[in-house]
This record gives structure tokens, sequence and C-alpha cells, in this order.
């Protein structure tokens, strides 16, 4: 018998019954390549639901939330919530006629140069 102990692998899964171990798909830079394709084909979009005054006159972000494939997760202060879509959520932060919300999609492009802030933490 073939133990983990007996052949160096110490995985959690690596025992009496497990399946046997199989030789690598590719190498170990090629691997990481297509786990990091996976990752970004598969994540997750962030958006903000944003508040808005009237008409321009001010505008709050009200919520933040992650769009998933087949559902959104949406948290305010003191409040998650899980809606079929992102602009589902909207109704919910639309509390009187003088206030409108919409989802706006997170743009990292857009963001504020950083300016004598230290940048590390």
């Amino acid at each position: 018998m073939t133990t983990a102990a007996s052949t160096g692998d110490h995985r959690p899964d690596a025992g009496e019954g497990a399946e046997p171990l199989r030789p690598p798909l590719c190498g170990e830079a090629e691997f990481a390549a297509l786990v990091e394709g996976m990752v970004a084909d598969e994540a997750p979009r962030l958006f903000a639901i944003v508040q808005e005054y009237r008409r321009r006159v001010d505008a709050r972000i009200a919520a933040w939330g992650i769009a998933f494939a087949d559902h959104a997760e949406v948290v305010a202060q003191g409040v998650q919530c899980r809606v079929g879509a992102p602009e589902d959520a909207v109704r919910l932060f639309t509390p009187d006629h003088r206030i409108g919300a919409r989802v706006v999609w997170c743009n990292p492009d857009a963001a504020t140069p950083r300016t004598g802030r230290d940048d590390a933490g």
C-alpha cells in the first residue's frame, strides 16, 4: 500500500481511497497564465448605486455592489441584500420624487490621481 507519507505527498486528500496523482497539465508559468485568465473571465464587476438629488444638484454613493453572472450583492450602511441584477437594487435607494438612483459601473481609470499621499497603505 502506498501512503502519503511514503510518497512524500502531504495533500489532505492523499490518503487511502484518494485518486491517484495525475501529472501536471503544463508548466508552472503556463498554468499561472491559465489560472489568471480564468479569474479574469469569471471576475464579478464592481458597481455603485448613486443617489442624485433633484437634477444634478448633488449626488452620493448610497451603496456598493458586486455583480455576478446570476445575481448581485449590494451593501449599504447597515444593509446587505441579494438581487437578480444590479438595476433591481435601484428602487431600494429611491425614497421619493426628489431623489433618483442609478447604477454606475466602477471604472478604475476614472479615479482621481493620488498625489502627496502615501499610497502604500
